[in-house]
């Protein structure tokens, strides 16, 4: 480890004393970074709406917690796609993390393995998918789909043959979202060289020095690199758009397409509706996620939370079914546990922590998380992640909709 490597180390550990929850990562790391970058991680699109009502949609519900249960044998351990992990949540995707971060989609990666939790790396990553596969072989990988069969059919097999075993399969990407707040805050695509830009490196020099110039020096000018089989354009290409090119004719037989194909788990995310879930079953699908890309694509799409018990009942039991959107706390786990959630997945903060401390920071909000529902459970009055259902939680109704009948309420929306 080199004096620099080592600084760096020694200041992380020291910011990591003062983090006591997922949200703190983002009060640091919006000092921490650029205004162009954090914006990119914070925003969503056009009025937030989304955004907002995946945070919301957890305060429609509270527990109903049972006790003097002996819950001090409790375990969080959880089974998902024929592997154990040490918790029932994991890390999303996040694309272009190796500008918030140096390396970070390793980063990610490795801390997630060191955490015993999945990682999913995301397609629109700036470090090669084969890189990342030989740090943490346990990582999963997340695709946009090219808008050709053959582009298509080359890109599956670039990604079995470096590795993975599951393909998360993003299928609410027909259209790119309007991100007006990207060009608020001054990120654009590509990555256009200006004196705003510029200042933005001066006044966060930590990050210029510790992730930007790291990356320049050793790596040279970032590309998407996992676009297609081949390398995508450099970031600050005119022409880098095409790579997220037109897909609003790509359909079901395209999914059906890589299912032939694919020999791994296979995982469709962006689901919604539980006709589509059904339908992702039909084709072959060993797991959905229910999600709306955090608040990213439709404006006004509803929350995944209130998404997830429709779709959990149309399931049954047959595949797993998974989620993100929102998720900051270890009580947030437990309530999509109980609406019928196999697993969780969580994006921001990890990117946050990531940028902070780098793996120090991706293994420190594991832990955060793990502490949080390790502790949640017990007051629940759980002892396994397995026990978790819905006679633990009871909605919330809008004040003046409680209905008496017979000493128990029931719920008129």
């Amino acid at each position: 480890m080199t004096k620099s490597d080592a600084g760096r180390s020694l200041r992380s550990r020291r910011l990591l004393q003062g983090i006591l929850s997922l949200d703190d990562f983002e009060v640091h790391a919006r000092r921490h970074l650029p205004k162009p970058l954090y914006g990119y991680i914070a925003g969503a699109s056009e009025t937030n709406a989304s955004l907002k009502r995946n945070a919301e949609a957890f305060d429609a519900y509270s527990f109903r917690a049972r006790v003097l249960r002996d819950v001090s044998g409790r375990s969080m351990k959880t089974t998902l796609l024929g592997r154990t992990y040490e918790a029932p949540f994991g890390i999303a995707p996040m694309g272009i993390s190796a500008l918030m971060a140096y390396r970070g989609d390793i980063v990610l990666a490795k801390g997630a393995e060191e955490s015993g939790i999945p990682m999913i790396m995301s397609g629109s990553s700036l470090i090669r998918l084969e890189d990342v596969a030989a740090a943490a072989p346990k990582t999963w990988f997340q695709a946009y789909l090219p808008g050709e069969p053959d582009r298509i059919a080359a890109l599956v097999n670039r990604v079995a043959n470096a590795g993975f075993g599951t393909l998360v399969l993003t299928v609410d990407t027909a259209a790119l979202a309007n991100r007006e707040n990207n060009i608020r805050s001054g990120f654009s695509t590509p990555l256009r060289p200006s004196l705003r830009l510029a200042w933005q490196g001066v006044s966060h020099p930590r990050w210029t020095l510790s992730t930007f110039l790291r990356t320049i020096t050793r790596h040279g000018v970032p590309h998407f690199e996992n676009s297609y089989a081949t390398r995508g354009a450099p970031i600050i290409a005119s022409n880098v758009m095409r790579d997220f090119g037109r897909k609003d004719h790509l359909n079901w037989s395209h999914l059906e397409q890589i299912r032939t194909r694919w020999k791994g788990h296979l995982v469709a995310k962006g689901i919604l509706h539980p006709d589509d879930a059904e339908h992702a079953v039909t084709l072959g699908a060993d797991g959905v996620i229910v999600s709306n890309h955090g608040g990213r694509q439709l404006d006004g799409a509803m929350a995944p939370l209130r998404a997830l018990p429709a779709i959990a009942k149309r399931i049954d039991g047959r595949i797993p079914v998974m989620i993100d959107g929102g998720f900051r706390r270890g009580t947030d786990i437990i309530k999509a546990l109980a609406l019928g959630a196999d697993f969780i997945f969580v994006g921001r903060p990890f990117l946050y922590a990531a940028s902070l401390a780098g793996r120090n920071g991706v293994v420190k909000a594991a832990e955060i998380m793990k502490a949080e529902l390790h502790r949640n459970m017990a007051l629940l009055g759980v002892t396994s992640i397995n026990e978790i259902g819905e006679e633990h939680i009871v909605a919330d109704a809008p004040w003046g909709s409680y209905l008496y009948q017979d000493e128990s309420i029931s719920l008129s929306f």
